[in-house]
Formats: C-alpha cells, structure tokens, sequence
C-alpha cells in the first residue's frame, strides 16, 4: 500500500485511466469494465481494476488541480510500477474552434504553476505526451466529428480573473484545465508513458457549457478514446 492508495501490489494494473473526479472512476468501471474490483477508496479517491475485451486495466480519481494530481501518478508510479496513464477529463475551451463537446488530445501541457521550475532547477521545462498513444488515439477519434490535437495549459487558478486565457489563446493553446502538465512531467521523469484526452465541457469567452445529456454522450467517446489507446498505443 501507497500512503494514498490502499491497494496491494499486483491490484492496479499496468494500465490505467485517470478522471479526476472519483464518481467518473466508477462510472467508467460500472460501464466498461468486466470483473471489476474496488482496490481504493481512501479519501474516497476511488480506484477499480476490471478487464476490457480481456485485458487487465484500472481507473482511478486524482482529484483537482496539480498537486492533488502529482500525489497519484507518483504514487502509481512508484509503488504499483504503473506503465501508461492516461488522464480523461474535462477542460475549457480558448479558441473560436475549440467549441463545447469538442473532444481534445493533448500533445503538451503548458502551466502557470511553479511546479516544473522547482524540479529544475528554474528550467521552463515543456512536458508532452507519448506518441504512440497519441496516434492511436487520434485514430480512434476519427469517426467524431470533432477533435483537435495541440497544445493545452494546466492552471493552479480555476477561478482566474487575469488575462491568462487570451494570453494563452493568442499562442495557439486549445483549452485549460488542471491536471496533464504534471502527468506529463513526472511520466517523464519517470520514463512512463502518458497521455492526457479531455471534454470541452464549456468555453472561457463565451460561457457556453454543455448540458447534461450531451456531457453523458461526449464522456462516452473520450472513455472508448482512451481505452483504445490504452490497449493499442
């Protein structure tokens, strides 16, 4: 067992999904997983391991923001000898074309934090993904109508009331949210492989948000997104 995470060696698998929200982990279990096991509910941070089309894999919350993120995908990493993660999450769009239900696969992920400068040394360091499960998710997104590949930015502040997002919009990012720059920086570290596959759930500029209904139909194709790259990339 991890400090976080009650699971016992040989309990999480090689490969694993990663929504912050805890009730997403057990959702995606309840619906796509088989022979699934309950390995984690410490803080209520819920953890499963289950089997999809026959192969052995686990979800598991990280909750919100960086540091929270950092503490479990260490922790996989180190304690469980996690291979590939990859984060299924939700994230604001910047751009005109960025629009809500857009599905989004993250190549790098900038960040406002401090976090990466403190591991070195005062370095910008830029985090991206894996590209064998960048490509095969980006071949399982093809039938969606709509999914952009690029760059988003990670921020420690969610209720930010500077101009950061048109900063941030004017160089080209996609979307913001708070978690995948730190997945990619310690993957790296650690010589794992990450990948990072959001929901545009609404829109910074124009408010937009999606309702209930389309939030169920779009989470659905960013989980068989992941998993296929999960099992395939």
């Amino acid at each position: 067992m991890s400090v976080h995470i009650g699971a016992e060696k040989g309990e999480i698998a090689e490969r694993i999904l990663l929504p912050g929200d805890p009730l997403r982990a057990k959702w995606v279990a309840e619906n796509y997983l088989e022979n699934v096991k309950q390995y984690n509910s410490v803080r209520n941070m819920f953890g499963f391991t289950g089997t999809y089309k026959g192969e052995k894999i686990s979800v598991q919350g990280t909750g919100m923001g960086l540091p929270s993120a950092s503490i479990y995908v260490t922790e996989l990493f180190n304690e469980y000898d996690v291979q590939v993660a990859i984060r299924i999450g939700t994230a604001g769009g910047i751009q005109d074309k960025t629009k809500v239900g857009d599905l989004i696969l993250a190549m790098s992920a900038s960040t406002d934090s401090n976090i990466n400068r403190r591991m070195t040394n005062g370095l910008d360091f830029a985090p991206h993904c894996d590209f064998k499960l960048l490509m095969a998710a980006y071949e399982a997104s093809k039938k969606f109508e709509r999914v952009h590949v690029g760059g988003v930015s990670s921020m420690d502040f969610f209720y930010d009331e500077t101009d950061s997002a048109k900063k941030l919009a004017a160089h080209g990012v996609l979307a913001l949210e708070m978690e995948a720059s730190q997945l990619y920086s310690i993957a790296a570290r650690k010589g794992r492989r990450a990948l990072a596959i959001m929901t545009i759930s609404d829109h910074v500029f124009t408010h937009e948000a999606m309702d209930s209904e389309a939030r169920e139909r779009t989470l659905n194709d960013m989980v068989e997104v992941a998993l296929h790259a999960a099992l395939n990339g």
